[in-house]
Parts: C-alpha cells; structure tokens; sequence
C-alpha cells in the first residue's frame, strides 16, 4: 500500500537527519557545523511531508508527531545504512553520498507518480539530494585522494558501509517507484567519484539487510530513545 511506501521513506530521512544534526557543534570546521545541520533539516523536512501524508493515507487518525515519536525501532522500517553511527568524517561523508545518489535517482523516477503530494516532494528533494551528492562526493575525493591518513580513514568507512548499501534496492511497495531499476545508475554515478577519490569499488560483498522488516542494531534504539524522550514525557504538550 502506498502510505507504507511513504512510511517507509519517511524514516529512512528522519533517522539519517537526526544522525547527520548529531554533528551540529561538533563539525571539524565551522563551515560544515552549519552545512551538516542544513543537510539534516532537507532530510527532517522530506520526512515531515511524508509522515504527514502517509498517517492520512492510513486513516487512523495518526499524525506526523505520532509517527515520529511513537513507534519503537522495532516498527521503524528505515534501511541500515541510515541508522549507522556517524563514525568519522569519512564515514559520515560516505554515507551521505550512498544516500543521496540513490535518492536523486529515486525521485526523478517519482516526479511522474500518480500522487500529487510524491510529485511535490519529488520536485523539491530532486534538487536537495544534487547538493547533497555534490557536497559528499568533494569530501570523499578530498580525503580519498589526500593525506595518508585521510585515505586510509576513507578506505575504512568503504569497508564497513558499502555491505549495507544492497538493502536500497530490495523491492518495495509497488505504487513507489522500482528500487531494483537503479542499481545500475547508481553505481555508474558513483565510480568515477571513487575513481578520483584513488578507491576501489568493492565487488562480491555480501550486503546486510533486515531494516525493511523491523531488525536493527542497538544503536536506533538509542538514538530513538533520545530523539522521543521529551515528546514522550510530555504527551500531546504543543509551544
């Protein structure tokens, strides 16, 4: 059903948001304190959106707070990759890049949905997921293809993310756009940033999955644990 679709989607954005303004005051530069916690509020922003959307579809009477702040990890259906620790720099770099390569794919793809709310969303994240690739992809090359410590940080953070990138492109729900279509632009996107950034793509790797059915590490639980705390010990309180 299309509202779990968005569902879906939805937390994909809302947990690599909160992950990414986890970073707000502790960017090793200042330019990137501000650019990290604006990369976040795209995401949250895309998230609001299809909460919202996704609890009217459903009709029982949920709202985007609700969706947000009161399911527990084993509900959330967010993909791994998303729910991984910010690590280093590199890694979150990395990370950041996986996602949005895949997300501008996708929501080109939803630009001709049926849903008039997806068309919205697609129009406006489309263009938010280039400067996320663009932002990502300068930091990879930069520290792909810098000092011998850098490279080697950024041949870590392939190491141990790149196995959770498959989960992107396992099907889903048919009235959103074809995941599995994408792999292959996908890729033809990122290796020649990989190619500039002196890494290898890796090949043959066995790919983790299980966040589309509701198994997560410990680590969402805690990051939720924090993100619904006060929304939780103050039930329904507005500003």
């Amino acid at each position: 059903m299309l509202w779990e679709g968005l569902l879906e989607l939805a937390d994909d954005h809302l947990v690599l948001g909160h992950r990414l303004s986890e970073w707000c005051g502790h960017a090793p530069m200042l330019e990137e304190d501000l650019a990290l916690p604006n990369l976040a509020l795209d995401l949250i922003g895309t998230a609001r959106t299809l909460f919202d959307h996704a609890g009217k579809l459903e009709g029982a009477g949920r709202t985007e707070d609700d969706l947000a702040y009161l399911r527990d990890a084993r509900v959330y259906r967010n993909c791994l990759l998303v729910e991984r620790p910010n690590g280093d720099f590199a890694h979150t770099m990395l990370r950041q890049l996986y996602f949005a390569a895949f997300m501008e794919l996708y929501w080109q793809q939803a630009l001709d949905h049926t849903d008039d709310i997806v068309r919205g969303v697609a129009g406006k994240a489309v263009k938010e997921m280039g400067y996320h690739i663009r932002h990502s992809a300068e930091w990879v090359i930069r520290l792909g293809d810098g000092t011998e410590e850098s490279a080697r940080r950024m041949r870590a953070a392939v190491n141990a993310l790149h196995r959770y990138t498959g989960e992107m492109f396992e099907p889903s729900y048919s009235e959103l756009p074809n995941r599995v279509a994408l792999q292959g632009a996908w890729e033809a996107r990122l290796k020649p940033v990989f190619t500039e950034a002196m890494l290898d793509w890796p090949n043959d790797v066995f790919m983790q999955t299980g966040g589309r059915q509701g198994i997560h590490g410990e680590g969402l639980g805690h990051m939720l644990a924090t993100m619904q705390i006060l929304h939780r010990a103050h039930p329904g309180a507005t500003w």
